[in-house]
């Protein structure tokens, strides 16, 4: 399982890298539209539609969604996602005492289904505007997907290491509050070389590692909310694409809400437009 996991990260990162830094950002888009139109197939089996026409539809309005969502508002789109991932934080702490706000938020066919627009669409907006800001883009979202698979990966090895007590046990048994430490101690190591590399100081850099520590919480969150659709459908992994990984959605679930979260973040610092 581990040898698989290293040998596609050593294929997929290499690629994901140059296609960050050397695609213009209408390829990028599009490439990123690919991999969200790959995870709303995946979503829509989580979500209950089970034919495969129902599933394909469900892929063509999630396009039709990027392309609506392209011409609002930045702020607003960011900000409206921010609210969403913070109602899903509430979600996932009252889960499963307060699994009647669950059912109401998400679990149905339908309504799982419009919540499918929310988790990939604006992650899409938010990796292509992030893109664009110049002059200096491509590294904004290089910088954040680092920060994702950093503190994804400190948090399986402190996981595996020291974990003892259960994040959420209901949700996803082999999450650790260990994990959630080490996630947070390796933010602390890169989030200040970042920042200085983006010309932070003073007090606008501890503003920038506190908003490295905020997002990577919240993609915490969003790996911890598409674990609730999985469970709730009984499945360990969205899909089967990606060995050692599973699917899409299991690769993307954390930047899907780190994405929206450090656009607004770096916004209201005025770090990009």
């Amino acid at each position: 399982m581990l040898k698989a996991r290293l040998l596609t990260a050593a294929v997929l990162i290499p690629l994901v890298v140059w296609g960050t830094l050397a695609l213009p950002t209408l390829w990028f888009s599009l490439l990123i539209a690919l991999v969200v139109a790959l995870g709303a197939w995946e979503w829509a089996a989580l979500a209950g539609l089970a034919s495969r026409a129902m599933r394909g539809l469900y892929v063509v309005l999630m396009l039709l969604a990027l392309w609506g969502l392209y011409y609002l508002p930045a702020v607003w789109v960011l900000a409206a996602a921010t609210l969403g991932w913070c109602t899903a934080a509430v979600i996932l702490v009252r889960y499963p005492a307060g699994a009647a706000l669950w059912s109401g938020v998400g679990s149905g066919v339908g309504m799982a289904a419009i919540v499918g627009v929310w988790v990939l669409a604006p992650a899409w907006f938010a990796l292509t505007h992030l893109h664009a800001a110049a002059p200096q883009g491509p590294y904004w979202v290089l910088f954040l997907m680092v920060l994702a698979w950093v503190a994804d990966s400190a948090a399986y090895f402190s996981g595996k290491r020291w974990g003892t007590t259960k994040l959420a046990p209901h949700i996803s048994p082999g999450k650790t509050w260990a994990g959630v430490w080490g996630a947070l101690a390796a933010t602390l190591l890169i989030a200040p070389a970042g920042g200085i590399a983006f010309e932070f100081s003073g007090y606008r850099l501890w503003l920038f590692i506190g908003l490295c520590l905020v997002t990577v919480i919240f993609s915490i969150v969003g790996d911890l909310f598409k674990s609730l659709y999985k469970r709730a459908r009984g499945v360990k992994d969205s899909g089967h694409l990606l060995p050692g990984h599973g699917g899409v959605l299991d690769r993307i679930d954390s930047l899907t809400a780190a994405g929206p979260v450090l656009m607004l973040g770096l916004w209201l610092l005025g770090s990009v437009q």
